[in-house]
């Protein structure tokens, strides 16, 4: 049996541990911070000192797994998760806070079940991840996707007069879907599939765009 001091140092230790991802999380102002860390971490916690207590109450008695209720907390966390993964306008956040949210409640289990170096050395990894990994991350030349709709007045000639304004602003098209309209040959709508390299002035390649000829209509659609 684990005694009522043990229970208590396990659930302080997690509640620490716990708390020094939520620091970070709160430091950049993310939607699960100090609190939400600490509780999920206490609350894994508790549930591994729960399954162990009743394993060595029923042990003889009745057939326990003392490791059913730490795999119902691991997929559980998964809604807590969800919660935290919102879409802003064409990109996603939070997947960063929901992974946080979910490694808390595998140290809070590891201190429940009294493996405190295992708790310990993945308390230091993921902070060293959310800490300093996010310079590093910014530093990386990443490819951003866009979609482009334009609508054109004066024939499907206007697309290299459109290639060319895109490839000055370091823009490379995928795949481009072409779509005439009403009956007359000359109108047609442009699906432009983008590819640029880093962030780019979505409002300047737009007023570009906008300046050619036969420009009816621009707009992005994600």
């Amino acid at each position: 049996m684990i005694s009522d001091l043990q229970i208590l140092l396990r659930l302080l230790l997690s509640a620490f541990l716990s708390g020094v991802i939520g620091y970070e999380r709160e430091v950049h102002g993310r939607e699960a911070g100090l609190r939400t860390t600490i509780l999920v971490g206490v609350g894994s916690c508790l549930m591994m000192l729960t399954s162990m207590h009743l394993f060595d109450i029923y042990q003889g008695i009745a057939q326990v797994d003392p490791g059913r209720i730490a795999a119902q907390v691991v997929s559980g966390i998964g809604f807590l998760g969800a919660g935290t993964i919102l879409q802003f306008r064409a990109s996603v956040r939070g997947l960063t806070t929901a992974a946080g949210l979910w490694a808390v409640a595998g140290i809070g289990l590891a201190v429940g079940s009294g493996f405190y170096s295992a708790a310990l050395l993945s308390t230091v990894v993921i902070f060293i991840v959310l800490f300093f990994f996010t310079k590093i991350v910014r530093k990386i030349r990443k490819d951003i996707y866009h979609t482009l709709k334009i609508e054109i007045n004066g024939g499907i000639e206007q697309l290299c007069k459109i290639r060319k304004v895109l490839t000055d602003f370091q823009v490379e098209i995928n795949d481009i879907e072409v779509k005439q309209l009403f009956e007359d040959k000359a109108n047609f709508r442009l699906k432009l599939y983008l590819k640029s390299y880093g962030i780019k002035d979505n409002q300047r390649i737009v007023q570009a765009l906008s300046s050619l000829s036969n420009v009816v209509f621009i707009g992005w659609l994600k």
